[in-house]
């Protein structure tokens, strides 16, 4: 099947998406405009399911759609964007970690809380001493 010319659907499944997802990518810029049929319905060539593609994969890396945006720009300058991909694929890591540490708090305090339900205190309550004292 030639690829000049599909329409959203088509374009969506090559690239393993949505319509809405296309949608999505063309409203926020990371793909070109589609071009139109006579009948105003979109048409996507092979380098849009590429890009669409790619961003799929960058999504599935957990990329927001800023930092997609930032990567493919270098592209668009005409440069490879390998050394900005490295600097998203590090700040992303940053966030995974702090995210990671900010989960072993909580489960931390959710353990002390657990421990403490084993003896609530005996004091004046407003909803549960379990939760209310085994917070730190």
């Amino acid at each position: 099947m030639p690829r000049a010319g599909l329409t959203i659907g088509q374009a969506a499944q090559a690239a393993g998406l949505t319509r809405k997802a296309v949608r999505l990518y063309e409203a926020k810029g990371l793909l070109p405009p589609a071009g139109r049929s006579a009948t105003g319905y979109r048409l996507y060539d092979e380098a849009d399911v590429e890009l669409l593609t790619f961003v799929r994969r960058a999504r599935t890396l957990g990329l927001h759609l800023d930092d997609i945006a930032q990567v493919l720009a270098v592209r668009d300058s005409g440069h490879t964007p390998c050394a900005r991909a490295r600097q998203v694929l590090d700040r992303r890591l940053a966030e995974i970690d702090e995210a990671i540490a900010d989960l072993l708090a909580l489960r931390e305090s959710l353990l002390h809380a657990h421990r403490t339900a084993a003896n609530p205190g005996e004091g004046v309550s407003a909803v549960c001493p379990i939760i209310e004292d085994g917070i730190e």
